[in-house]
């Protein structure tokens, strides 16, 4: 299990980052043509955009999961009939995303504005629905070499036509929509002959309701859960707009979010190597193997983001040639040590989904989200866009945690998961990496040879 985990985590994680990897170092060719005001525009954009993403499968992906494991023998009808749902529900759903992207479109960006919701919105009507499908399959059959070779395939795509769009044509923030677009559909298609022809799993239009609302009825209270998951990544540019922030500031949050939107996608792909696993820990009630999986990714995630925090001055330095942005690196920090939250989440959330108990997930999730929004309106506009990484930090620490002391989660709990000693942990490297990102280079590469060499000594043990 342990090398199971480290393997598909690897290749669900590592796989698809090897793009965002090798994107990284053409930051230093494509920032010299974008300015604050283009990572401004995109990230307006890419918020809005995320803030309506969670409507486009309703939190339909619980029933996949469940009904693949629950009914083996049946599953395939019940995906047919959520994939025709789904297909017809995506025109509406791209006709709202349209809506609200003209109305947050900076004005900066007006003259392109039908452009970029054209280019926001063909990915969604065209197969949408086949890659949720198509991903849940394979992740869910322990097969993540299929998505990771879609990924790096239209990973490494979007990075040329980045280069080329940005570098080359200097077409600014429109580079990113239009390299977003094509890779987006590629992946999208390439999920369309597997899923339809050779699994036989078709969407079915003629579908039953009472099914579907059945479905709903359990799927629907997970949107404001899957929601949080926006309004504690990326709702923040978006009040920013709201409570007028000028656009340069908004880009230069979103540059600080250089380095921990690959962590933050590191966790996703950590969650989806790990959830499958995890389902079946629950089924056969092994639970040391279960707190075992857990402990080992939070050790994992604190030393990576810890080294990377201490070590992101000079990163940043090296990646944004544009003085300007490169000197936001203490709050990609606190950003970064955020998403140390992930492992612990899974550990309660997880459990919670398989008992199905999706309504109590308000009170972990849709809460954490809530409160960073409501954070951020009342503090933004008083003391400038930099504390929205700190009301991010402090939401998702409650989003990580909380769930340990539900009630719910208490009633099918075995074992002790020990949440206040990681929250501490987390909070007090989160403090010390602070200070340490100035100390001189010797002093960094020592520390961070000992944290490997304890990192080691750790999982052994867990092993």
């Amino acid at each position: 299990m342990l090398k199971k985990l480290f393997s598909h985590t690897a290749i669900y994680g590592l796989a698809p980052q090897i793009p965002r990897i090798v994107s990284i170092f053409t930051l230093p060719i494509i920032t010299k043509y974008l300015t604050e005001i283009d990572f401004g525009i995109y990230g307006v954009i890419t918020a809005v955009a995320g803030g309506v993403a969670v409507l486009g499968n309703l939190g339909l992906n619980v029933i996949l999961s469940n009904s693949f494991f629950k009914n083996p023998g049946q599953y395939k009808w019940g995906w047919r009939q959520i994939y025709g749902f789904l297909m017809l529900w995506n025109y509406p759903f791209a006709i709202l995303l349209g809506i609200l992207l003209y109305f947050f479109i900076p004005v900066e960006a007006s003259e392109n504005a039908l452009y970029i919701i054209l280019l926001n919105v063909l990915p969604v009507v065209f197969f949408g629905p086949t890659m949720v499908l198509g991903n849940m399959y394979y992740q869910l059959k322990q097969q993540p070499t299929q998505i990771a070779v879609r990924s790096i395939i239209a990973g490494i795509l979007g990075i040329v036509l980045n280069v080329y769009f940005i570098a080359v044509l200097k077409l600014g923030y429109m580079g990113w929509f239009l390299s977003g677009c094509i890779s987006t559909m590629l992946v999208q298609v390439s999920y369309w002959w597997p899923l339809n022809k050779k699994l036989g799993i078709k969407p079915i239009f003629n579908f039953k309701w009472r099914y579907i609302r059945n479905s709903l009825k359990i799927a629907l209270p997970t949107v404001p859960h899957y929601y949080s998951s926006y309004l504690l990544d990326i709702s923040d540019r978006a009040v920013m707009k709201i409570v007028g922030v000028n656009t340069g500031d908004i880009g230069k949050y979103n540059a600080a979010y250089t380095v921990a939107n690959i962590v933050q996608k590191i966790g996703v792909a950590a969650g989806k190597a790990v959830s499958p696993m995890l389902y079946q820990t629950y089924k056969d009630n092994d639970e040391y193997s279960a707190r075992k999986l857990i402990f080992i990714l939070q050790i994992i995630f604190l030393c990576m983001t810890f080294i990377l925090s201490i070590w992101l001055k000079e990163i940043f330095m090296f990646l944004i040639k544009n003085e300007e942005l490169a000197q936001v690196y203490p709050l990609g920090i606190i950003i970064i040590m955020a998403y140390n939250y992930r492992p612990m989440y899974l550990g309660a959330n997880n459990r919670l989904f398989y008992h199905e108990k999706t309504k109590v997930l308000l009170k972990v999730t849709f809460i954490a989200g809530f409160m960073n929004l409501l954070l951020n309106l009342a503090l933004i506009k008083y003391f400038g866009y930099q504390v929205a990484a700190y009301t991010t930090f402090a939401a998702l620490m409650y989003m990580g945690y909380a769930g340990y002391f539900l009630k719910d989660y208490k009633q099918t709990e075995t074992l002790n998961y020990y949440p206040l000693l990681w929250l501490f942990l987390t909070i007090l490297l989160t403090v010390i990496s602070c200070y340490f990102v100035e100390v001189n280079y010797i002093f960094k590469i020592a520390i961070t040879v000992l944290l490997l060499l304890l990192s080691v000594i750790l999982l052994k043990r867990y092993r």
